[in-house]
């Protein structure tokens, strides 16, 4: 018969490897130096550099917004757009530009006070770019991650199909596996160019990639 306390001394041993991968990381060294929310700052950073995504001027959408290390960066680079940033955890950025959304993005309510704070657009497609770093909780079972990974995923495609302009830009983070080729075909129909990055940011070990998309509707 198993022993009750193997689950928690499982917990254990994965906390306890964590905290021996974040003290070794130099990302979560330079977030905790430089007074950033978390290391995933840094992600964001490396891809705007390549990509250019941000204009100060810009309206956008960020989806997973919680703890807040993509919506600060945000509030640097934008400082006469605005920043809808979702996420049922509390999100630990503020700023004139920010305005955050308690919820999961697909939930009726929360689309709903979207839809009425992106009504105040003179546009009728008022976003300029949607971000998504949202990621399921993740049970162990790989096919069942990686399903829920990609439903996330097509939410954010969801979001972008509603409220993004022409020539706008989507960035979604993806895991490597089943539905991911089909993920990227998809885009590039909806898209003038979709690229796939890893960020240096990025855990070398993880199945993470982030899908750049730019140029929505042009040319279809």
């Amino acid at each position: 018969m198993p022993k009750r306390n193997q689950p928690s001394a499982r917990r254990s041993q994965s906390s306890g490897r964590w905290l021996n991968r974040q003290r070794r990381d130099r990302f979560a060294k330079a977030a905790q130096r430089q007074g950033r929310v978390s290391r995933a700052h840094f992600k964001l950073a490396q891809i705007d550099q390549r990509f250019k995504l941000l204009k100060t001027d810009h309206w956008v959408l960020e989806l997973g917004a919680a703890p807040g290390g993509w919506t600060a960066y945000l509030s640097e680079k934008v400082n006469a757009g605005r920043i809808i940033a979702v996420d049922p955890l509390p999100i630990a950025v503020g700023g004139a530009r920010v305005e955050a959304v308690a919820g999961r993005f697909g939930d009726a309510a929360v689309e709903r006070r979207l839809q009425e704070m992106l009504q105040e657009s003179p546009k009728p497609k008022p976003l300029d770019l949607v971000l998504s770093d949202m990621a399921p909780n993740i049970s162990g079972v790989r096919a069942a991650d990686q399903a829920a990974a990609m439903a996330l995923a097509e939410l954010a495609v969801e979001a972008a199909a509603k409220w993004l302009a022409p020539r706008g830009a989507l960035l979604v983070k993806l895991m490597q596996g089943e539905g991911f080729d089909a993920w990227i075909s998809a885009a590039k129909l909806a898209f003038k160019q979709v690229n796939v990055v890893k960020p240096a940011a990025s855990r070398p070990e993880s199945r993470e990639a982030y899908a750049v998309a730019r140029g929505f509707g042009i040319g279809l």
